[in-house]
């Protein structure tokens, strides 16, 4: 049978689970046609972490609760395990999740938030492929670097600030990424931005500080 796509300059509305038909349509830039590949209000009686397509990493601590998935840094006794094992930098201090199965061409929109305490530095981000195209959120600029220093492209805008909600999306073909924020856009394009082989959107905190998606949908782009 074939699969149901819809036209992206029409308002998407293929939701099916419990809350998805509350959640804001989409309007693609990128593409003509989109394909839901998964989606999830984090809603229902027996809301459990779908593994299929999360896989929690550093062993840092998630839970669903009130129709929020919420990340936290790992246990005491992880840290100073890896601590002591001179591995620092996976040592669970900040939440860490991967987001499995994004298609190669991808809109990716979600709810979403990072919270720091206030005597924390450091800045949280996003993964578009792991280590690949990196998203990093400061006070003043958003950074996208490409495989780690093949290319850095600082924008003013759109900005994430931590301890408060933001509605993102994200819409990746080779050569070009779109970021939005809040309604703001940014168009990062380079013949360096590429998924190919890649299937993953990796969610990084702040050290000791916190993770939230209300919820989440990802499609397929044509």
């Amino acid at each position: 049978m074939t699969k149901p796509f819809c036209t992206a300059f029409a308002l998407v509305s293929l939701l099916a689970s419990a809350g998805a038909n509350d959640l804001p349509a989409i309007q693609s830039e990128l593409f003509q046609e989109l394909e839901l590949v998964y989606q999830d209000t984090f809603t229902g009686e027996a809301a459990v972490l779908n593994t299929e397509f999360w896989e929690v990493r550093q062993s840092s601590t998630w839970s669903i609760k009130d129709g929020v998935l919420s990340g936290g840094p790992s246990s005491p006794e992880f840290q100073a395990k890896k601590l002591a094992s001179n591995d620092p930098s996976h040592a669970g201090l900040k939440p860490v999740i991967w987001l499995k199965k994004v298609p190669e061409n991808f809109v990716c929109s979600l709810r979403m938030r990072y919270d720091a305490p206030a005597y924390q530095r450091g800045f949280p981000l996003l993964d578009l492929g792991h280590h690949i195209h990196t998203v990093v959120f400061s006070e003043k600029a958003t950074t996208l670097t490409i495989k780690k220093n093949v290319e850095t492209l600082p924008v003013m805008e759109p900005l994430f600030a931590l301890n408060q909600w933001h509605d993102v999306t994200i819409e990746l073909k080779k050569g070009t990424l779109l970021l939005t924020i809040d309604g703001k856009k940014h168009r990062f394009e380079s013949t360096n931005i590429d998924m190919t082989g890649q299937a993953q959107i990796d969610f990084k905190a702040v050290d000791h500080g916190t993770c939230q998606i209300d919820h989440v949908r990802v499609w397929a782009g044509r």
